[in-house]
């Protein structure tokens, strides 16, 4: 795909740079892992207004009942599991990128003190609402 601004074009590829930085990262430092330690981080994203902080986390495939979510000193934290799906039977993997096995994403958050005033999980992903104590 051709850009005519050069902006865009960096972007771009600045992306997909990431992108391939990550599946590099993916491949070949989470080869080896301790049973029960994490092993994969969800992908987050994260805005903020006057009032709140939202966090939208992808969570594909994860039962509600397989994570859990801690709001600690500074830091909400995200672990859980998702489990290798046994519907496969006795089929061949012919492609395995989404993640599966312990998880544990811990995300910063600004110094205001924050609590959790809504979580929802829906089409596999979990929408978190913060509101600063007043």
């Amino acid at each position: 795909m051709r850009h005519r601004d050069p902006r865009a074009w960096m972007l771009a590829e600045a992306v997909e740079m990431l992108y391939s930085a990550d599946q590099l990262q993916r491949q070949f430092f989470q080869i080896g892992h301790v049973d029960n330690a994490p092993c994969w981080e969800p992908p987050v994203d994260m805005y903020e207004n006057e009032h709140e902080l939202g966090l939208l986390i992808a969570l594909p495939g994860v039962a509600p009942e397989r994570f859990q979510v801690s709001l600690e000193a500074q830091a909400i934290v995200v672990r859980g599991e998702r489990t290798f799906g046994a519907s496969l039977g006795k089929g061949a993997i012919l492609r395995l990128e989404i993640p599966y096995g312990h998880f544990e994403r811990r995300i910063g958050l600004p110094d205001v003190g924050y609590e959790i005033a809504d979580m929802q999980f829906e089409n596999g992903c979990l929408r978190l609402h913060l509101e600063q104590r007043t």
